[in-house]
């Protein structure tokens, strides 16, 4: 900052008060200071503002491993929320998944003042831990359970596996089998949810779930574990990796997506529409769930700790989005006697 004054030709707190966009400072001056932090290539440090105004303007996130699609594209949607707040993201990704691991992580990122914290929570034991977090910590937390210990916010999944089975009804499909994700995820028990409700409000029956635990080899076991049963013709799968496993394992047994079965997958990865066939899914606004986030955030950090807004009053959820793409079509009218011949070319 002094190297910008001097280029500048003005104060230390002219700079200071250009920086904070402070109405006293004439628009000659003002472009005259940002020419030279142009020149000098200077970039304002948040911590260092943060500690000047007594208020940091770092943010401090709790994440899970960050090679799973929906963490990995919630914290993206986390981090361009709060560049447009004006504030810079501190991550701490969890070594171990349980209440010792979240304090652990929490407590590194008070340790660099950040101003608030958002825990990325869709695990049963790092949601279970929000309930130890100092009240005196502004902290919102995202698919967490509803109704805990810090706001939440959350895409509505049972919502999204309602409309991933009530398409697959529509298409006359009267078994819809699906493959789960880890039991321990709370974004697992809600697709279970919508799934088996949008069957039961049907009249159908739910089969008992395959369990998988998010990858593509998971749902590929499940398909070879279909496709030895001969009589499947509609798969909700619980996330767009394991549809691809399906697919895979499908195509290897001489069974045509959707000609002789149809699967829905769940978050819309970027692949999802390169697939063969392109894969109906269903899309979460992980860009929403960061805007709102934030959002939330920074109400509670500028916001003195008596005056808050207790954490069980109702929280907007985000809806998601069936996407129709070319991995659904009604049942095939002639059965499923193609399940054990090899594939027509």
């Amino acid at each position: 900052m002094n190297d910008v004054a001097r280029l500048a030709g003005v104060s230390h707190q002219t700079v200071s008060r250009v920086l904070n966009n402070r109405p006293e400072v004439s628009e000659s001056t003002r472009e005259r200071v940002l020419d030279a932090m142009r020149q000098l290539n200077y970039r304002p440090n948040a911590m260092a503002r943060g500690l000047a105004n007594r208020r940091s303007r770092l943010i401090g996130v709790v994440t899970l491993e960050t090679i799973l699609y929906g963490p990995a594209a919630t914290l993206l949607g986390i981090e361009r929320a709060a560049g447009v707040e004006g504030y810079g993201v501190s991550i701490s990704t969890l070594e171990r998944i349980d209440h010792d691991g979240v304090l652990s992580a929490l407590e590194s990122l008070t340790d660099q003042s950040v101003a608030g914290v958002v825990v990325i929570a869709p695990h049963g034991a790092v949601a279970r831990a929000l309930h130890r977090l100092p009240s005196s910590v502004a902290a919102v937390a995202v698919e967490a359970e509803i109704g805990g210990a810090v706001p939440t916010i959350f895409v509505d999944q049972v919502a999204g596996a309602r409309k991933a089975v009530e398409h697959l009804i529509q298409l006359g499909h009267r078994k819809v089998w699906h493959v789960s994700g880890p039991p321990d995820w709370l974004e697992t028990r809600g697709r279970i949810e919508g799934w088996r409700t949008a069957l039961a409000d049907a009249g159908l029956h739910a089969p008992a779930v395959i369990a998988g635990d998010w990858s593509a080899r998971s749902g590929y076991a499940a398909g070879l574990q279909l496709a030895a049963q001969g009589n499947t013709t509609a798969v909700f799968a619980g996330n767009d990796q394991m549809a691809l496993g399906m697919i895979r394992a499908f195509h290897e047994r001489g069974i045509r997506v959707p000609d002789d079965v149809s699967i829905v997958g769940f978050d819309d990865i970027p692949e999802a529409m390169y697939l063969c066939p392109p894969l109906t899914t269903i899309r979460q606004d992980f860009d929403e769930v960061g805007r709102r986030c934030i959002a939330a955030l920074v109400r509670l950090i500028e916001t003195d700790p008596r005056d808050r807004l207790s954490p069980s009053e109702p929280v907007p959820s985000v809806t998601p989005t069936l996407i129709v793409r070319e991995s659904t079509a009604e049942p095939c009218a002639a059965g499923h006697s193609a399940h054990n011949s090899p594939r027509t070319q």
